[in-house]
């Protein structure tokens, strides 16, 4: 039997296959995470999603058949983020304290361009009914990614397996991460120092920093 994971269906009305259309659609997902994160899931509505990209209302619905299907469009492009993050920091030949630098700031980058979409994406936007596949998909990435991470990076002494340090590790820098997200707190150095390093300590020791 196979485990491959199959693709997510797209929330979308049709995939762009051209040049001019991919920037379209492009202008349409940035736009709407601008109007997302200036105005709340209150004020987000199609209409000034299309007028923000400069296109009609019609051009819009070419490609989204609706405000729900432009944010599931929205949160795949910040998943697809996230894992380049982790992809990122994970590149073999960087040191412990280098991963985890990679790591940490990428994230914050990902999350601070636009802090207030984040805060509306985790608090106020429901769900897409059938975006499960979407999220497991994600999540399936995600947890591979992690513990990519911590089989390149991590100090060969025993310990735990790999799979409950990414767990433990996912969890950590999530949590950290959106909290700052809600809290206006991302840009703090003295957060990021901190957050490297207990990575660094947890995953390597104090005198393995790298």
């Amino acid at each position: 039997m196979s485990t491959r994971i199959q693709k997510p269906r797209s929330p979308m009305r049709k995939e762009p296959s051209q040049a001019r259309s991919r920037a379209t659609v492009d202008a349409i997902v940035e736009s709407g995470a601008r109007v997302l994160g200036d105005r709340g899931w209150a004020g987000f509505t199609t209409n000034t999603v299309a007028a923000v990209a400069g296109i009609s209302i019609g051009s819009l619905y070419q490609y989204f058949p609706d405000k729900l299907s432009l944010v599931e469009a929205i949160r795949r492009r910040h998943f697809d983020e996230v894992l380049a993050v982790l992809r990122r920091a994970t590149i073999s030949g960087l040191t412990l304290r280098q991963g985890v630098e990679a790591l940490v700031q990428g994230m914050i980058d990902a999350h601070s361009i636009n802090p207030d979409l984040h805060r509306v994406l985790l608090d106020e936007v429901p769900g897409l009914e059938g975006s499960r596949s979407a999220h497991d998909a994600f999540l399936a990435d995600y947890r591979r990614c992690y513990r990519d991470f911590v089989t390149t990076h991590r100090h060969a002494d025993p310990g735990p397996s790999d799979d409950l340090l990414a767990q433990l590790l996912s969890g950590v820098v999530e949590g950290v991460i959106h909290n700052g997200a809600r809290k206006g707190t991302l840009a703090s150095a003295e957060l990021r120092q901190e957050l490297v390093k207990m990575i660094c300590f947890y995953l390597g020791g104090t005198n393995r920093l790298g």
